[in-house]
């Protein structure tokens, strides 16, 4: 039962649609990115995410200091620290993605976590997907098989689509650890904002040293794409995924998930708005399925089940 001290609905709703908002600019950050630069692949990408979290990481660690805890839960830390490698993973691969693969395809398959999400609550506190679920699971798998097979022969939105699409569902797995370690962290001791700095400067640090093994530097770009590293780390990061990383506080992981469902959409409208971008007609039923599926997956999570989350 929740405590006067608790947020409403109404206030974890908000909070969400903010959060919805900020994290829908993180591709069409990336992808002016990319252009601006002209340069593609693997250690731009990297690039790119560590810069984000770095950035981020700066701003959070002056205007959220530790001051308010004055001790750090251990456990907490652990189940931090986790969270941290796998949002590392979660941006390496999915701002990769996007270098290979359209806008709408990588946010519609990095989006599927409710459906890992709930695989993961199975095994990890024991509640059993509802039948909607399962139904939901499997509509979205046949989805994102439209989605590859809509977008394999390679174009000028998607060089190499096939990798592409691996690589943001790569992204949906990482995402969904990072989601429920967060919530794991939290229910330990930890405050959102000493979470969400840890968590941050955890991803930083380990994404830090990997450009360079790529042979790529983090100076001598268009003064452009500092700003849209900048803009990510506040919008996408800092104001994004930390609306998501309080709501889980408060509400079952999975449901925080059908928040991000709308995702694909706003990101793909500002694709289309920026860059013409305007996906095969495959892709787009697939995006639409998927959608479909990860929706009903969530209706789902009966009311019971929620309540046997710790």
């Amino acid at each position: 039962m929740k405590t006067s001290q608790n947020p409403s609905k109404w206030q974890v709703a908000t909070i969400l649609c903010l959060g919805v908002f900020a994290i829908s600019t993180s591709a069409i950050f990336v992808r002016l990115s990319i252009e601006t630069a002209q340069i593609k692949g693997i250690g731009f990408s990297l690039f790119l995410a560590a810069s984000r979290l770095i950035f981020a990481s700066l701003v959070l660690i002056p205007t959220i200091p530790f001051l308010e805890q004055k001790t750090v839960p251990r456990k907490g830390f652990y189940y931090a620290t986790a969270a941290g490698i796998c949002l590392a993973l979660h941006f390496s691969t999915w701002i990769t993605s996007l270098s290979f693969t359209s806008i709408a395809a990588s946010t519609t398959l990095v989006t599927t976590n409710p459906v890992w999400v709930a695989l993961i609550s199975w095994i990890w506190y024991g509640i059993k997907p509802h039948k909607l679920t399962i139904i939901g699971i499997a509509i979205t798998l046949v989805g994102s098989l439209l989605i590859v097979s809509g977008d394999t022969g390679g174009t000028e939105v998607s060089t190499n689509p096939l990798l592409g699409n691996f690589l943001a569902l790569v992204g949906a797995w990482m995402a969904s650890l990072y989601l429920i370690l967060g919530r794991e962290a939290q229910t330990r001791g930890l405050s959102t904002g000493s979470y969400v700095t840890i968590v941050y400067s955890t991803a930083a640090v380990i994404l830090l040293p990997l450009p360079s093994l790529f042979g790529t530097s983090y100076f001598g770009y268009p003064s452009k794409v500092y700003l849209y590293v900048l803009l990510m780390a506040i919008l996408s990061q800092v104001i994004g995924h930390t609306s998501f990383n309080w709501a889980v506080r408060w509400i079952s992981p999975t449901l925080v998930t059908l928040a991000i469902l709308l995702e694909p959409l706003g990101s793909s409208l500002m694709g289309f708005a920026i860059f013409g971008e305007i996906p095969h007609n495959l892709v787009l039923l697939g995006a639409g399925v998927v959608l479909m599926g990860v929706a009903l997956g969530i209706f789902g999570v009966r009311e019971e089940e929620q309540k046997n989350y710790p």
